[in-house]
């Protein structure tokens, strides 16, 4: 399995037409693009540990896309679609960090060290 995940911070003076635009993007890339498993949005939450203290910026939402593979993956980032959403994300977006991870069961955690 693969994951792609986006951690990200709107700009602080979105208008309702931005993030309209942003929201449809989304969701017309997720209900356009095969290949995706499994799609997740969130708000991060802070519990008063000291990981919320140490990270030096504030991401407030992400997205973890799930594939089954990398063909998967790769076709989804391609796609006309993810472009558009793309150009919607780089107008909303003030800052973001996207990662791509492939995913094993928690057993396998000692083979990667």
């Amino acid at each position: 399995m693969i994951a792609h995940v986006v951690l990200f911070r709107p700009k602080a003076q979105l208008t309702t037409d931005e993030r309209s635009g942003f929201v449809v993007a989304l969701e017309h890339a997720l209900h356009n693009i095969t290949g995706i498993h499994r799609a997740r949005v969130g708000r991060r939450i802070t519990l008063g540990r000291q990981y919320d203290q140490q990270n030096a910026e504030s991401y407030p939402f992400v997205a973890i896309l799930e594939f089954e593979n990398e063909a998967n993956l790769r076709a989804y980032l391609e796609h006309p679609a993810h472009q558009v959403l793309g150009e919607q994300f780089y107008l909303t977006a003030e800052s973001a960090l996207a990662f791509d991870y492939e995913l094993m069961e928690g057993d396998r955690f000692v083979g990667l060290l």
